[in-house]
């Protein structure tokens, strides 16, 4: 067993927390050496003086002050500011990066960590969906290794065959078939859409997140980013990767194969079980889930999305088979107008009419050099906030 030396990117969000979990069931095998936080000081001080990590970062100068004085007895080294970010994701004694910022703030680290080669576990679904080709590049030269913690990528890697070159044809796969639990509105009446809350749209019926990332899979665009996530981590087109709803969650992603063969991966839906795999990977280790019981759950269905209900899902396939920048576009935008819905400042479908009218706008940009993307990811972002308070 080789141990191994862990920054966190995102600690104190859900998956930091789930990841910090599992590595505190294997003291043996992991070190932590860094983690990073943003508005949650004081959990980032108590999961240092649980880890003892060498460094904290925070981007906030205000915060950085608050973590020093809060970790002032401890031999924690508090740094502040984006670049440390991508100081910590690329420290030469670190081996494995575990990348889970949520938003575009997260590209930058992720592709220090691609470039220095690193270990990198990777649940951070806009490095993809903004940057995809540029951090798939970044990985094949710095000599990286790519790990996806997405539970419906982690179980698509984990029904892939291995090693997988990247090419359906060569291993006979025919399709990707991407599970989404539907979330809190999979039966509630479209006419009903308009008078949904912000609390209403966090409540999943299965998983426990983040509210960014709730309200994303109450509109299926977090599944409609994981479309294009799959589309850069298994080199497959728009047409080879379907989703099916799956209330269960029990049945994390499926891979058909041209025999008619179908693999799946299940498991209770508990983000510790992707993470302890990656973590491990090629090993199995405990992640402290309870194991499934079939007979208890009684039976498996699944649905095909109804884009009337879920348009957010429908924009996604677009912007994937549009190209160029039009993905970087519609995550910047959903950032945006997400946060408005949170805000009570645009109600429910607004969100979905916000991206479309972002993307007739701005999707049809090429995307040939990766600070353009960035000038665009920011043009989106005003562009949409602008809508937005035309709307208001």
């Amino acid at each position: 067993m080789i141990r191994c030396n862990l920054t966190i990117l995102g600690a104190t969000g859900t998956i930091g927390i789930n990841t910090l979990d599992v590595v505190a069931m294997h003291p043996e095998r992991y070190t932590v050496v860094a983690l990073t936080g943003q508005n949650q000081v004081e959990r980032l001080a108590t999961q240092c003086r649980q880890f003892k990590p060498r460094y904290a970062v925070v981007t906030d100068t205000a915060r950085a002050q608050e973590l020093r004085h809060l970790l002032a007895d401890t031999e924690t080294e508090v740094l502040c500011g984006e670049r440390a970010l991508e100081e910590v994701a690329s420290l030469p004694e670190v081996d494995t990066v575990m990348a889970a910022i949520v938003g575009a703030a997260g590209l930058k680290p992720a592709l220090a960590a691609a470039r220095a080669g690193k270990r990198i576990l990777l649940a951070n679904k806009e490095t993809l969906v903004m940057a995809g080709r540029f951090f798939m590049q970044a990985v094949r030269r710095g000599g990286a290794t790519l790990l996806p913690i997405d539970s419906e990528h982690n179980a698509v890697f984990q029904c892939m065959p291995e090693p997988y070159s990247g090419d359906f044809a060569t291993h006979g796969v025919r399709r990707i078939l991407l599970t989404a639990s539907g979330g809190p509105f999979r039966t509630r009446p479209i006419e009903t859409l308009a008078t949904v809350t912000p609390d209403e749209a966090v409540a999943h019926p299965n998983w426990v997140m983040g509210r960014k990332i709730s309200v994303d899979s109450a509109t299926m665009m977090n599944k409609g980013l994981e479309v294009i996530e799959a589309h850069w981590l298994f080199n497959a087109r728009a047409d080879q990767i379907e989703v099916v709803i799956h209330p269960q969650s029990i049945v994390h992603s499926m891979v058909e194969y041209m025999d008619g063969s179908v693999l799946a991966q299940l498991s209770n839906p508990d983000m510790r079980t992707p993470i302890a795999h990656a973590l491990a990977y090629p090993d199995r280790i405990e992640a402290g889930v309870p194991w499934l019981d079939l007979p208890r759950l009684g039976q498996l269905s699944f649905e095909t999305p109804d884009t009337r209900r879920f348009p957010c899902l429908a924009l996604a396939y677009r912007a994937l088979e549009t190209g160029g920048a039009a993905p970087t576009v519609l995550n910047a935008a959903n950032e945006v107008a997400v946060q408005a819905f949170l805000d009570r400042r645009i109600p429910y479908p607004a969100i979905a009419q916000t991206l479309e009218r972002c993307l007739d706008r701005l999707g049809d940009r090429p995307a040939e050099e990766l600070d353009a993307l960035v000038a665009l990811d920011q043009e989106s972002r005003a562009y949409t906030a602008a809508l937005i308070a035309q709307h208001a």
